[in-house]
């Protein structure tokens, strides 16, 4: 039985690491005048973390749990299922979203149509749903992780604080966008962190009994491929979309340059 103070630490550290989105979801208020090419960096830039965090950190993580458990082989094939499990999953979700008939009225200065607004509406609110699916796990491993220890807990939860700081902004950028509100925006990107204290939620009432190593690396491997589809499907295309290409490009490398930064920092 866990001392409840220490549940309670884990639970809090949680909560912050989460809420960080609504960091990146702020951006918002301090964006005065709607332009395009804005929208462009930063959805390229969002696809940029979301991709080399995916592939970098989080598929070798996968990978390396369950060939430790299953052998060289069949821990890489395991991996890689639960990989294209995870952008199966995420195309699923994404033919059952339909598109709004009624969009929310969108800012002129920023030359969209209706249409157009209602597909960047639909972009953010996609994205916020795969990163409150990403913050699940998250949420699950900083809070055993803070159970256990609580040293080692401390640099993983800023490490993700910081991760999570641009995919709020990725949430609230094409939300802002396309509706012209910036709270609806910073509420979303908020709401999409929640999905961390969740998580711990989660592990504490029902997953605490049963974590292994083969859980966390087929939720790490499902979830990378989750990032992955989201990026290539829906926000590099939103990118180009609404900027030279160029834009987007310079964005995703940015984004990719960010994110391996960081996690060389807290290494």
């Amino acid at each position: 039985m866990q001392d409840p103070q220490t549940i309670l630490f884990a639970f809090s550290l949680t909560l912050m690491a989460g809420l960080s989105t609504g960091i990146g979801g702020l951006l918002v208020f301090f964006t005065k005048k709607a332009d395009v090419r804005i929208l462009s960096v930063m959805l390229g830039f969002s696809a940029g973390v979301m991709i080399y965090v995916s592939l970098v950190e989080i598929f070798a993580e996968a990978q390396a749990l369950l060939t430790s458990v299953y052998g060289g082989k069949t821990g890489i094939l395991y991996t890689a299922l639960a990989f294209f499990g995870g952008m199966l999953l995420i195309a699923i979700i994404d033919k059952l979203i339909p598109c709004e008939e009624n969009p929310h009225e969108f800012a002129c200065a920023v030359g969209v149509n209706p249409k157009d607004a209602s597909k960047l509406k639909r972009t953010g609110l996609l994205t916020a749903l795969v990163i409150a699916i990403h913050n699940l796990p998250e949420g699950i491993a900083t809070f055993v992780t803070a159970t256990q220890s609580i040293s080692l807990a401390i640099p993983i939860a800023f490490a993700i604080a910081i991760h999570n700081i641009p995919e709020g902004i990725s949430v609230a950028m094409p939300i802002y966008y396309a509706t012209g509100s910036r709270k609806m925006a910073l509420r979303y990107s908020m709401l999409s962190g929640l999905a961390e204290p969740v998580g711990a939620l989660i592990a504490y009432l029902i997953l605490m009994p049963f974590m292994s190593d083969t859980l966390f690396g087929i939720l790490f491997a499902g979830v990378a491929g989750i990032m992955v589809f989201i990026s290539l499907d829906e926000l590099l295309p939103s990118a180009q979309t609404y900027g030279e290409h160029h834009l987007s490009m310079y964005g995703l490398v940015a984004g990719m340059a960010v994110m391996a930064i960081s996690l060389w920092l807290f290494a």
